[in-house]
């Protein structure tokens, strides 16, 4: 892999810096209180009236709204205030916030009554149905009090949680594994062609290419977003010319392709993403397409997808298949990535001819990019996972606590670096699916006794 031209290639696209620079000031200051007063409410808004919110638009329209302000004052962004406007927005426009707006609709739902789940809901997610802050319609009330506190103690703990086991992921996938990270150049490209000035863009070609690329994505937003939602209002069907979210083949080929799903996705981002990413990354998903269309039909005649039926579609034949079969092998696979990735980083160590890195590169990070110390992000690592185990333990006392260190000392640490090699090895990611309602099954299974309703230990089971 360290070999592969390829990944030269993309790694060189952006060398490393040969000297660091302070990006954060007045001018992010500024940026960061106009995210916060007009992008996340704006992005809150359309989520809850279209579903969608404003994506990464909002960071790209932020940079350019400051870069042409600066313009103006007859000053220029520097890279490093670009990146940190970039980061805040995308901080900001996860809207954690936007939670309550769901907690406050989930505790009033029919649903949630339907279900008989709306006593069970504490009052530290939202408060009750009864609550005058439901009537009154307002977050400014005391009931809200203990869920936003601790939304906002949480945020605390995840901010700094950055700094644990992810920074500490960042140092050895990069100082010593010394992974090509294909997509961070390109993330990176993006923000420097808005930090380039009027002299620079005359001799650049990326500010062209990005200017490009916006157009295209207007032009396809248009005719896929655009033009339905303008025709519904207008007229009584919607024009789309794209078909939105795919087309369905699945019932079409299911005599030929048994549980075999179909449906065919005419997203143009996709297409440019695919000529983004490195080949082989390109190939592999290929490889693995044609592999699941041969396998699917052999997996069927076996008995082994015994969910799927004549007549599903893409979502549901995609959820039958994962429960059967997929799932499993989903999490085989990612442990088995993992389990690559540290023999690799063992035999760096052994390997005195590896191109890789040492322990040395480990604890003596370059001068003046800003690290500190390894161990320092380790301890805050333990401090940040024990801070959200007694969280939980105080708000849920009668949940089995052993569930909350596996999550933290064991899961965490082996997805969050097999995630991290493959972000840097093909710019993807693994996960391993519905871990966390397989905790649920897996407390009310051991730790629950039919018939009550109190957890109670294995061994009181007489």
């Amino acid at each position: 892999m360290y070999d592969d031209k390829e990944l030269k290639e993309y790694r060189d696209l952006l060398p490393p810096p040969d000297h660091f620079e302070e990006g954060f000031d007045w001018k992010t200051i500024i940026g960061a209180i106009f995210i916060g007063f007009l992008m996340m409410p704006g992005s809150m808004y359309l989520q809850l009236v279209i579903g969608q919110g404003i994506g990464p638009a909002a960071r790209w329209m932020t940079i350019i709204l400051f870069a042409e302000i600066a313009k103006r004052a007859h000053s220029d962004l520097k890279q490093q205030e670009i990146f940190l406007l970039y980061y805040m927005a995308g901080a900001a426009l996860a809207s954690p916030f936007s939670g309550l707006l769901w907690n406050q609709y989930l505790v009033q739902s029919d649903v949630a009554r339907m279900l008989g789940v709306t006593e069970f809901i504490p009052t530290w997610v939202a408060p009750g149905p009864g609550s005058q802050s439901m009537v009154e319609r307002t977050f400014f009330h005391r009931d809200w009090l203990i869920p936003i506190l601790l939304l906002v103690g949480s945020q605390i703990i995840q901010r700094i949680d950055h700094f644990g086991l992810g920074y500490a992921l960042y140092r050895i996938t990069s100082d010593v594994e010394k992974l090509p990270f294909p997509m961070a150049p390109v993330a990176a490209l993006g923000t420097m062609a808005l930090a380039e000035s009027a002299e620079e863009k005359k001799q650049s070609w990326k500010w062209r290419v990005f200017s490009i690329g916006g157009v295209i994505g207007l032009a396809f937003g248009f005719i896929y977003v655009l033009l339905p939602i303008v025709s519904g209002l207008i007229f009584t069907e919607q024009i789309r010319l794209i078909p939105i979210p795919w087309i369905e083949f699945t019932r079409y080929t299911e005599d030929v392709l048994p549980a075999v799903a179909t449906g065919l996705q005419l997203d143009l981002g996709l297409v440019f993403i695919g000529m983004v990413l490195p080949f082989w990354a390109v190939i592999g998903g290929l490889i693995g397409l044609i592999i699941t269309i041969i396998l699917n039909p052999i997996l069927y005649s076996a008995g082994v997808l015994t969910r799927w039926h004549p007549g599903m579609e893409t979502v549901d034949t995609v959820f039958a298949n994962n429960f059967d079969f997929y799932m499993s092998f989903g999490i085989g696979l990612g442990l088995a990535i993992g389990a690559i990735g540290i023999w690799s980083v063992v035999r760096s160590f052994k390997d005195k001819d590896s191109n890789r890195g040492t322990l040395h590169d480990l604890f003596n990070p370059p001068a003046g990019r800003g690290d500190f110390n390894f161990w320092i992000a380790i301890g805050i690592y333990f401090f940040s996972t024990l801070a959200y185990v007694g969280l939980c333990v105080w708000l849920v006392p009668s949940f089995p606590w052993i569930f909350f260190l596996g999550y933290g000392f064991i899961y965490t640490p082996i997805i969050s670096y097999i995630t991290a090699r493959m972000e840097g090895i093909a710019g993807q990611f693994v996960s391993l699916p519905l871990v966390r309602e397989a905790s649920f099954i897996a407390g009310a299974r051991f730790f629950w006794l039919p018939g009550d309703r109190n957890m109670v230990r294995p061994d009181s089971h007489s």
